[in-house]
């Protein structure tokens, strides 16, 4: 694990807690933040995929981030996703969450068009040239259907916002080629952002890893970085494999939408938040929050919460 970053370690994707009427629920948010805070996690991160970003209306996006950033006070990084079509759209974004105290915008490539490697490189030129402050590009092939190419990143690194990359495509090869090209580039940070990955990358030189599963057990995310650091490779994998087993709790056999609401709905077991999701997501039914709440149980999860 890379530790000379002032951008590395566990960075939670919260979810983002909503009433049934599809407005933000900040009591639970509050909770929520709590939790990871007690934990000591290094940062949070708001409005992205975990966090069901796309689908909030600008001025709930606008909320999210200042009530974060009330709540948290300093204790962790507060980062925040954009992306837009519009460069103007998404540049506006981070233009409200900058001026609401947010640290780090993190920013996936527009997805409408097929896009081309030149293309991607000239998007996040001029998003990274318009923004007024640090930014993280999200390459996120699973939603955007675009892949970031490496080859576009040496045109893009030395940018005075540019800080890294947050990767969540599940490839290996390419982890291990990201790691290698770039991993000792100078104030440029990796995170892992594919749970079964992020053992491995941070004994490849990661800065950091943004685990969904950080929701329910982050104290497990946290020591695994702070056992990279140390290099103690062991404890490494036996906590990427604890924080996979809970990730498998919510995504084994589901799709992308499906796992974020049997997440959701494993943090209500734990009364953390309401089971429901912004559409076009479905929340989980009756029979599916059972199966879920007997899963967490022979994980521990609820007794560990009790």
């Amino acid at each position: 694990m890379n530790t000379t970053r002032r951008y590395q370690g566990v960075t939670v994707p919260l979810v983002t807690p909503v009433t049934a009427r599809g407005e933000l629920d900040e009591e639970a948010l509050d909770r929520l933040l709590d939790f990871q805070l007690r934990a000591g996690v290094d940062g949070v991160f708001v409005l992205g995929t975990t966090g069901e970003g796309p689908s909030l209306a600008r001025p709930q996006r606008v909320r999210m981030v200042e009530q974060t950033v009330a709540r948290v006070a300093g204790k962790a990084l507060v980062y925040a996703g954009i992306g837009d079509n519009s460069l103007a759209e998404a540049v506006g974004l981070a233009d409200q969450f900058f001026a609401a105290g947010a640290n780090v915008m993190v920013a996936f490539p527009p997805a409408y068009y097929p896009l081309t490697p030149a293309e991607i490189r000239h998007w996040f030129e001029r998003l990274l040239d318009a923004v007024s402050g640090p930014l993280l590009i999200y390459n996120i092939p699973a939603t955007t259907h675009v892949s970031i190419p490496l080859e576009i990143l040496p045109a893009l690194l030395g940018h005075p916002k540019l800080v890294g990359i947050k990767d969540s495509e599940p490839d290996p090869v390419r982890l291990e080629k990201l790691l290698r090209q770039f991993g000792d580039v100078a104030g440029f940070s990796i995170f892992i952002g594919v749970g079964s990955f992020m053992g491995q990358g941070l004994e490849l030189g990661a800065s950091g890893i943004v685990p969904s599963a950080g929701n329910l057990v982050p104290e497990v995310c946290r020591e695994m970085c702070r056992s990279a650091a140390r290099q103690d490779w062991a404890a490494v994998r036996r906590l990427a494999e604890q924080a996979h087993q809970v990730a498998q709790l919510y995504q084994r056999n589901r799709t992308l939408g499906q796992s974020l609401a049997a997440l959701k709905a494993a943090l209500a077991e734990l009364g953390m938040c309401q089971p429901h999701m912004l559409p076009p997501l479905l929340e989980c039914s009756a029979e599916e929050r059972a199966g879920i709440r007997a899963a967490m149980e022979r994980l521990g999860l609820l007794r560990a919460r009790a």
